[in-house]
Formats: C-alpha cells, structure tokens, sequence
C-alpha cells in the first residue's frame, strides 16, 4: 500500500512453497493486528477479519483531508487497511479479499475472490469478477461477470455447475452476465464500482 511506505508483509523463500498462498509475516519495524468488529478484539487463528497496520512507515494521514484521515485510521495510530485476512498459527497472514468486496448471503459472508478463483479455473473463462446483488430472500446473493476466452464457449448453466464442484452452496453465483471486457482502473484492477454502475444499467434498477 502507498499509505505504508508501501511494504507490509513479506514471504521469504525458504518458505515459498510449504505456505503458499500466505502473504508473510510483518516486515521490519512493522505492527499488525487481524481485527473484528470494527476492531473491538483481535481475530482467533484462522478467523478472518481485516488486517491493521502500525509503524514508522505509515503516513499519519491524507494531505488535507480530515474526514477520509479519520476514517482510514483507528485509535493508536493504527491503519485500517481495508483487506480482509486470515493469520495462522504461525504468523503467517493470507489474503482474502478486500473487506468491501465481502457481501453477505442468507447471514453467510462470501468473499468474492475465493468464488472468482474458482471461475477461473475454468478453460473458457478469460476474466471473472463477482458482485453481491440484493436479493429479497437471502439479502445478497452473487451474481458472476464473465469475460469469456477468445473462441470459447461456455453458458450460465455450465458455469454455475462448475462452482458448485467446488463451492459451498452459499457461496455459488445465483446469475451470470457475460461482457466483452471487466472495466479496470489505472493500475490495472477491476473497478467493481464502475461495474455495478454498468450492471445497474443493464438490469434498469440500482444494485448497490
């Protein structure tokens, strides 16, 4: 993150393979805390809550700009990073996702990664992204956006089956929508606000 000068976590080599898929543990002169409920008490190993940063490296806050300054920081100086994770009984922190990504269905919370992971494992899946969208019995549910791969062929039914394979039942898309391209910010993320303008579009009524 730009906010922690920038460099956080870190994954050595000797430990590349056997925890694959962590981030690493604290850089250096760096704090962090796995929290929830808006930081009340710290996560249980392998509880996911969102990552907390600490440290010399860390801005105290954004030029002119007290509100975004109070809302991005907690009391004790701590940054709210916005990503939600997990920390193992080594120490050893892994990425979810990112905390507003996280919608929640029928009192479960999905994180739209681990289902998007999961679509891209698909041979005719080029891109995927997954939104919750309202949904009057189960509060969200999600809905996949699939960028299908030059010449591949690949439907709703076909997609929702392959989730299934490998997903708790909560979890799995209620929709698909297929797109040329996911629109992505500047530095090459996909832009899930600009997404849901353009699914708004589409489905005539507000998804957010």
């Amino acid at each position: 993150m730009t906010e922690t000068g920038p460099l956080v976590l870190n994954l050595e080599a000797g430990d590349a393979i056997r925890k694959a898929g962590s981030a690493g543990k604290p850089v250096m002169h760096v704090e962090v805390r796995v929290v929830i409920e808006d930081g009340r008490r710290d996560a249980d190993q392998g509880e996911t809550g969102e990552l907390w940063v600490r440290g010399p490296a860390v801005t105290p806050g954004y030029w002119n700009q007290p509100a975004a300054t109070q809302a991005a920081f907690g009391t004790g100086g701590w940054l709210r990073t916005g990503d939600a994770v997990r920390i193992d009984d080594e120490g050893f922190i892994a990425i979810v996702d990112r905390w507003k990504d996280m919608y929640v269905s029928g009192g479960e919370n999905v994180y739209p990664a681990e289902v998007e992971n999961v679509l891209y494992r698909h041979p005719s899946v080029a891109e995927a992204a997954v939104i919750g969208v309202p949904d009057p019995r189960w509060g969200e549910v999600g809905c996949a956006i699939i960028v299908p791969k030059t010449g591949g062929t690949v439907g709703e039914a076909e997609l929702l089956a392959h989730c299934a394979a490998a997903l708790a039942r909560y979890k799995i898309p209620r929709s698909v929508v297929f797109m040329d391209a996911l629109p992505r910010n500047a530095v090459g993320k996909v832009h899930k606000p600009t997404l849901r303008r353009q699914l708004s579009a589409i489905a005539g009524k507000p998804l957010a």
